[in-house]
């Protein structure tokens, strides 16, 4: 297994929040029971979040910062432009539920 970390960001409606993930693939759900909080994951790739209905878990208007291989791609799912830093080739979203994204891919 490899070490990883796994941001949580918490959402209001796990469905709407993985719908709106393009280009990330619902891997699995967990509720404890039917009508309950959902605790979801998706990934793109080998980046991965967890989004979660529990209030305990995560505080809104979170920021994680996403490294990729090619952001031009994820930009242009989202209908974004991607911005030069010295540092990375950027994007920033924001969810449906506050959380900011920032993608980027390493300048080389």
């Amino acid at each position: 297994m490899d070490e990883e970390v796994i941001p949580t960001l918490r959402v209001a409606d796990a469905e709407a929040a993985v719908a709106w993930y393009a280009g990330f693939a619902k891997q699995w759900e967990h509720r404890f029971e039917p009508g309950f909080p959902a605790f979801v994951e998706v990934a793109r790739g080998g980046v991965r979040l967890f989004l979660s209905e529990h209030t305990g878990d995560a505080r809104p208007d979170t920021l994680v910062y996403l490294r990729v291989r090619d952001v031009d791609a994820v930009a242009a799912e989202f209908g974004v432009q991607p911005e030069d830093a010295p540092w990375a080739r950027e994007i920033e979203l924001r969810d449906p539920d506050g959380n900011r994204l920032r993608i980027g891919t390493p300048a080389s």
